[in-house]
C-alpha cells in the first residue's frame, strides 16, 4: 500500500477541501448538516454513507481498448493505487476501502491515438451495494481518449484516477446514462504533471440519484484543464456535480463550463464549483460558469460558484452562474415566423446545449447525446 493510503491530510487552504484520508472511519456518518453534504439527498443513498457492510451487488466491468493501449486488472491493495489522491469524503473512502479489482489503462510513451478506449460498468440489480475502481496513466508525450459508459441498475460508488506525466494529453468522456433506479456517487481525480492537458466532458441523463466530483491538481508549471459537463433531469431525479480545481502551480489554466435542463416535479441539479489559487500559483488563469434551463414548475437548481484566491499575480480569474426559464424573446422570434411554440421550445433547448455536445471530441457521442436529447423533449 502506498505511504498516503490510511494516513490524514490537512490542505492549509479550502475549508470545503481540508480533509482528506483513505480510511472511512476518519470522516463520520453525514448528517446532512455539512456543507459538503447539505443537498444530497442522504435517505436516497441505500446506505452508500453509512456503517456497516452492504449486501453485495453484482455490477459488470468491461474494457475495449484502443490500438496501443494495454488493459490489466490488479487487485485491491496494489501499491500502485491511489497514489495520485487522497479521498476527501466517506464515500470516496469507503468505496476506496471496498472495491476488490481496479481496471488499469495504459497509454505508453508518445502515443497517439484518436481511436476512444472504453470501459463500460453495468448495474444488474440495484439491491445490495457495489465499488468500483479506475485508474488511466497517460505516459509523457501521451495523447488518448477513454470512454466510460455507466449503465444499468446499481447502487455504486466508485474512483477513478487520471494521471497525466508531463507533455500528455487525456480526452475524458463519462457518461451517466444510468436506468432509473440507479444511484450513483463517483469521484474522478485527474492530476496534471507539467504541460499535461486534460478535456473531462460529464454527461449526466439516468440514474436516480447520481453524485459526481471531478478534481483536478497540478503538479507541474504549464497545466491546461477544461470540465465541461451536460445534464439533463427529470421528474424526482437529483444530479449533482461537485467540481475542485486546485491550482498549486504556476502559469496553469482552468476552464469550467456546466449547462443542465430540469423538468418535472421534484427534478433537482446541483452545482458546486470550488477553485483555489494557492500562494505559489502565479499566472494562473481560470474561468467557471453554470447554466440551467428551468422548464418546468417543481424543479429545483442550487449553484455555487467558488473562487478562493492567495495571490494578487493572475492572468485572470472570475465565475458566473445562472439559472431562469427559457427567454419570451427567443420562442417569440421563432413563433412569429411561424414555427408552432412546441417546436420552437425544442429549437431554443437545441440550441442551448448545441456549443457544448459540438465540443465533444468523439463523433460517434455527439450523435447519440443529441438523440438521447432529442428523447428528453419528446
Amino acid at each position: 500500500m502506498p505511504a498516503l493510503q490510511g494516513a490524514v491530510e490537512t490542505a492549509p487552504v479550502s475549508r470545503l477541501h481540508a480533509r482528506g484520508s483513505f480510511d472511512p472511519a476518519d470522516f463520520p456518518v453525514p448528517t446532512g448538516r455539512e456543507e459538503e453534504w447539505r443537498f444530497t439527498p442522504l435517505r436516497r443513498l441505500r446506505g452508500l454513507h453509512g456503517e456497516g457492510t452492504l449486501a453485495e451487488s453484482k455490477v459488470q466491468h468491461a474494457a475495449d481498448p484502443a490500438s496501443g493501449v494495454a488493459i490489466e486488472n490488479l487487485e485491491h491493495g496494489d501499491p500502485r493505487l491511489g497514489v495520485g489522491y487522497v479521498p476527501g469524503d466517506r464515500v470516496s473512502a469507503k468505496a476506496f476501502a471496498s472495491f476488490r479489482e481496479a481496471t488499469v489503462v495504459t497509454l505508453p510513451h508518445d502515443l497517439e491515438s484518436l481511436a476512444p478506449t472504453w470501459i463500460t460498468v453495468h448495474g444488474e440489480g440495484a439491491d445490495g451495494a457495489a465499488f468500483g475502481h479506475t485508474l488511466v496513466n497517460v505516459e509523457a508525450n501521451a495523447r488518448g481518449v477513454v470512454v466510460l459508459e455507466y449503465t444499468g441498475s446499481a447502487t455504486y460508488a466508485d474512483n477513478v484516477e487520471f494521471n497525466l506525466s508531463p507533455g500528455s494529453s487525456l480526452t475524458v468522456i463519462s457518461l451517466q446514462t444510468w436506468a432509473a433506479d440507479a444511484v450513483h456517487l463517483s469521484h474522478h481525480h485527474a492530476q496534471l504533471g507539467k504541460d499535461a492537458r486534460l478535456s473531462h466532458t460529464a454527461v449526466t441523463l439516468g440514474g436516480s440519484v447520481v453524485r459526481l466530483a471531478p478534481s483536478v491538481r497540478y503538479t507541474g508549471p504549464g497545466g491546461d484543464a477544461e470540465l465541461r459537463g451536460l445534464y439533463f433531469a427529470d421528474a424526482g431525479q437529483h444530479l449533482e456535480h461537485r467540481l475542485f480545481v486546485d491550482h498549486a502551480e504556476r502559469n496553469c489554466k482552468s476552464r469550467v463550463s456546466y449547462k443542465g435542463a430540469l423538468q418535472g416535479t421534484d427534478a433537482h441539479a446541483v452545482w458546486i464549483g470550488d477553485v483555489v489559487i494557492r500562494a505559489q500559483a502565479v499566472g494562473t488563469d481560470t474561468y467557471e460558469y453554470n447554466r440551467n434551463l428551468v422548464l418546468t414548475d417543481g424543479t429545483r437548481v442550487d449553484s455555487v460558484p467558488n473562487l478562493e484566491i492567495l495571490t494578487g499575480e493572475v492572468q485572470g480569474a472570475g465565475h458566473a452562474s445562472a439559472s431562469g426559464r427559457l427567454e419570451d424573446q427567443h420562442l417569440f422570434y421563432l413563433m412569429a415566423r411561424g414555427i408552432p411554440v412546441d417546436e420552437a421550445r425544442k429549437l431554443v433547448i437545441r440550441g442551448f446545449f448545441g456549443e457544448l455536445i459540438g465540443q465533444i471530441e468523439v463523433p460517434e457521442l455527439r450523435e447519440r447525446i443529441a438523440a438521447a436529447i432529442e428523447a428528453e423533449l419528446a
